[in-house]
């Protein structure tokens, strides 16, 4: 009775490898993707789309995300494939309409439309507003590349053209694709991430002859103070690095640095 209790467990084992190697062994081509062994999946790609049964958890998988984020880049560069050229605007939602960068931003707005430029902002409030509705109402086309936040924030009323970006990524990339020039107004955490991408872009030469204004002296001279004082200092970043920067308090002036970039351009081409 041992003996045969010994010779069932043994042929058990014996199939419980047999199964395991042959697991091991299985391959299957998913696509662009190949599968082996316990990778291997016995439903097809088909079988899993058409199934209406199960959970509905592979919206949140990372390979459907890639094809929304293909989606965001289709329609972003769908918009504005047709755009003018333009010039984005950046600077914090939290101004009021009676600061007086809402209403320098909102002048910045209106004149760049009157020199023929499309406006580009995150379409939210505060300066993004004020450069809108500047163009908006100068007849100029008012743009506004909004983003899903934790907290509620709609499209400001005076963009003409607007989509909402679910990615951060995706949204930066339509802003320095579609614009020839950056106006950093005063603003906080996103302005400076913005503007600071923007640099790099230009540092690194990845865009070339790009104005980058940035509007109010008073506001960002510590932050040029210290790019001088300690990171040229300390050889993080060259001399000449810091003139990539055009600092202003004029309105008029902002223009003209980007009439005067956009004319380099053109005859350097």
């Amino acid at each position: 009775m041992e003996d045969s209790r010994r010779d069932v467990e043994h042929h058990s084992v014996e199939a419980n490898a047999d199964a395991q190697a042959s697991t091991q062994r299985q391959e299957r081509q998913e696509g662009p993707v190949r599968r082996r062994g316990r990778q291997v999946r016995h439903s097809t790609t088909d079988q899993r789309l058409l199934d209406h049964r199960g959970p509905s958890d592979w919206v949140h998988t990372d390979p459907w995300r890639v094809l929304r984020i293909q989606s965001e880049f289709v329609e972003g560069f769908g918009m504005l494939a047709e755009l003018p050229k333009a010039i984005t605007v950046f600077g914090s939602a939290r101004t009021h309409p009676t600061d007086l960068y809402y209403q320098q931003a909102e002048l910045l707005g209106r004149k760049l439309s009157e020199a023929g430029y499309a406006v580009i902002t995150g379409g939210g409030p505060g300066i993004m507003e004020a450069a809108n509705k500047g163009c908006h109402e100068a007849g100029g086309t008012s743009v506004g590349l909004g983003i899903e936040l934790p907290f509620e924030q709609s499209m400001n009323e005076f963009v003409d053209l607007g989509m909402v970006f679910r990615y951060f990524f995706a949204r930066k990339t339509c802003f320095l694709k579609y614009s020839i020039g950056y106006v950093g107004m005063p603003g906080g955490y996103g302005t400076l991430d913005e503007i600071f991408e923007a640099v790099t872009m230009i540092q690194t030469g990845k865009i070339t002859s790009f104005p980058l204004v940035l509007f109010g002296t008073t506001y960002w001279t510590p932050m040029l103070d210290w790019i001088k004082n300690t990171l040229v200092e300390d050889g993080k970043v060259s001399p000449e690095d810091t003139e990539l920067f055009t600092l202003t308090d004029d309105v008029d002036e902002a223009v003209q640095i980007i009439k005067d970039a956009e004319r380099s351009e053109f005859e350097d081409a």
